[in-house]
């Protein structure tokens, strides 16, 4: 949460020395990296340049807090020409240095590298890393300070993976064995539809099918994409109008039967059930009105590669998480404008996960995938 004006001072932040209350035009300072004030900083012709932004109010808690910065950050207007891929070698150094309220965040922007803790950002040179012998980066060397880096979430390709509190069987067992809290008040009637069914473009990677997912084992037992029918044909939309930059939606998952939910739930400790719904209130999901899904490239067929990876338990999977590659960050918000356009609303904590507007006029569901027909009739 961001600090309000009157209150004590906030935590030193690890590009710069000291916080200012009056806006201060550039300068150009020396190499060493003692900033008297917090803004932006840039590395030009051996050295920094310093910008202030006219707020120089720093948040209570920095980054890694995604959350406390998001209201500050704008949504980038994804009609602006489509950023080069980063280099390799960029993007092997785009990442996670430091621990706790020190960590700083690599991003990688116009093919440079900038080291951020919010709010202060600093371009940086492949030199600023320290490397093993097999030329991967271990650590971030700012002046006299040196970042380790951090292990988050997963490689590209890889699904993040928990282990589950108890055996999947025995949370199966309990969570059939249990009923969806009996809600009040009136909900339209259930009208689920296949939505690979309303438009062949659409693609299907259903982890919750397969043991591909964060639990390691298959919560359905087939491998489809239901949403209530207004959601569905809004999908449809978004999806079509994708077209014009090369991409399609791939769906990871949409409908889900309440006692998944409860699975999740009971299968989660801690920081981990801040990822997962609470089944005493249900999931969207359970509504058929909410999707998680992702783009992929018309092309080639390929999904795109985002900040990071679906259902990944970090910060990297907040929907304004400031890290990744400028291209990464273009692609999320892009897909959430489409989205948006459309009557879906991100989930601030899932930049995969869109809820549709009308969720509340719809019942929450237990319903196998194989009953779904007779629901119907």
């Amino acid at each position: 949460m961001a600090a309000s004006p009157g209150t004590s001072p906030a935590p030193r932040n690890c590009l710069t020395s000291a916080s200012v209350a009056e806006p201060v035009t550039s300068q150009v300072v020396s190499r060493r990296l003692a900033i008297p004030a917090c803004g932006r900083v840039l590395l030009l012709a051996g050295f920094l340049t310093i910008s202030l932004p006219l707020d120089a109010q720093r948040p209570a808690n920095p980054l890694p807090n995604a959350r406390a910065a998001a209201p500050q950050l704008t949504l980038d207007d994804p009609s602006r020409i489509r950023p080069l891929p980063a280099t390799a070698e960029l993007a092997a150094l785009v990442g996670e240095y430091g621990a706790g309220a020190d960590t700083i965040i690599v991003l990688e922007r116009g093919g440079r590298l900038f080291a951020m803790h919010y709010p202060a950002e600093v371009q940086i040179a492949v030199s600023s890393f320290a490397r093993d012998s097999a030329g991967r980066p271990i650590a971030l060397q700012l002046d006299t300070q040196r970042f380790p880096r951090r292990s988050v979430g997963t490689a590209e390709g890889v699904t993040f993976r928990i282990v589950p509190a108890q055996p999947v069987d025995v949370l199966r067992r309990l969570a059939l064995a249990e009923q969806p809290p009996v809600e009040s008040g009136h909900h339209l009637r259930s009208d689920l539809t296949d939505v690979a069914g309303l438009e062949h473009g659409v693609k299907l990677d259903i982890r919750y099918a397969t043991a591909n997912n964060f639990m390691g084992a298959p919560m359905y037992s087939s491998a489809r994409a239901f949403l209530q029918r207004p959601a569905a044909e809004a999908l449809i939309r978004a999806h079509r109008s994708l077209a014009a930059y090369g991409f399609g939606l791939l769906i990871h998952d949409a409908y889900r039967p309440w006692y998944v939910t409860r699975m999740f739930w009971d299968a989660t400790t801690g920081a981990e059930r801040g990822f997962v719904a609470n089944p005493a209130t249900g999931s969207k999901h359970n509504r058929g009105a909410a999707v998680d899904l992702t783009l992929y490239e018309l092309s080639t067929g390929a999904a795109v590669r985002m900040t990071g990876g679906y259902d990944e338990f970090s910060e990297r999977s907040y929907a304004h998480f400031p890290g990744g590659t400028a291209l990464q960050r273009w692609t999320r918000d892009l897909l959430r404008r489409v989205m948006e356009r459309q009557g879906f609303t991100v989930n601030p904590s899932e930049w995969w996960h869109f809820d549709y507007e009308h969720w509340r006029e719809y019942p929450l569901l237990n319903t196998p995938f194989e009953a779904i027909g007779r629901l119907r009739r």
